[in-house]
């Protein structure tokens, strides 16, 4: 589990795709101090297996499944990559429940100053993955935990504003408009809107308003 704070910014040293298979070798610091075969490490939110190190960087293995539902497939070496250990049981809790299991991915539509803010308008390149989002709610953007701001089911977008220290300390600063980033929802989202759709035989469930909130559909949903 990770908590969506970055600890540094890697860069990508070396790429070795093998079809849908890819073998990725990181340069990195922070993360490597205590490090051991085996260990879990978010590189732009998606939770990796560190199967070989040295002590300039680390190596990971990334499956089919991670292909396809990530950005990492389009990354070249040289590029910077957010890096995150998983947490310690004793850490502090700073951002929010973050598993690094990516759900897909989203554009960079605008990116405009407000005040001291960066504002980021997104729009998922996975249309389902807008109905989680919340506005005031949690987000992770290649492995940083931000705040929804806006959903705006119109467009298609999502936004989320950056203080100048995410900025700074993350590979969000090179990012412009055009340019992936891997979205994970929100984890308690994701499980109330599956069971919800188990106890309606699959189907999305209707929306309270239009279903009607009546004292059975309470104790039908345990309440």
């Amino acid at each position: 589990m990770f908590t969506g704070l970055i600890e540094e910014v890697g860069k990508l040293q070396r790429i070795e795709s093998r079809g849908e298979a890819l073998l990725v070798t990181v340069s990195a610091r922070k993360v490597l101090e205590d490090v051991k075969l085996g260990d879990s490490i978010a590189v732009n939110g998606v939770c990796l297996t560190v199967v070989s190190f040295n002590g300039s960087g680390f190596s990971a293995d990334v499956m089919p499944e991670t292909y396809r539902h990530t950005n990492l497939k389009h990354l070249k070496p040289g590029e910077p990559v957010n890096l995150e250990r998983a947490m310690l049981a004793g850490g502090r809790f700073g951002g929010h429940i973050v598993q690094g299991h990516v759900d897909g991915t989203a554009l960079i539509v605008s990116r405009t100053h407000e005040a001291n803010a960066v504002v980021f308008r997104l729009r998922p390149e996975q249309p389902h993955l807008l109905r989680l989002v919340v506005p005031q709610g949690s987000i992770t953007l290649d492995g940083i935990s931000l705040t929804v701001i806006d959903a705006d089911r119109t467009s298609g977008t999502l936004a989320v504003s950056i203080i100048p220290h995410t900025l700074a300390e993350t590979a969000l600063a090179n990012k412009q408009p055009g340019a992936s980033v891997n979205v994970e929802n929100d984890i308690l989202g994701k499980y109330i809107d599956h069971l919800l759709h188990e106890r309606h035989g699959g189907r999305p469930a209707a929306p309270a308003a239009a279903a009607g909130l009546t004292e059975a559909k309470l104790r039908e949903f345990g309440f």
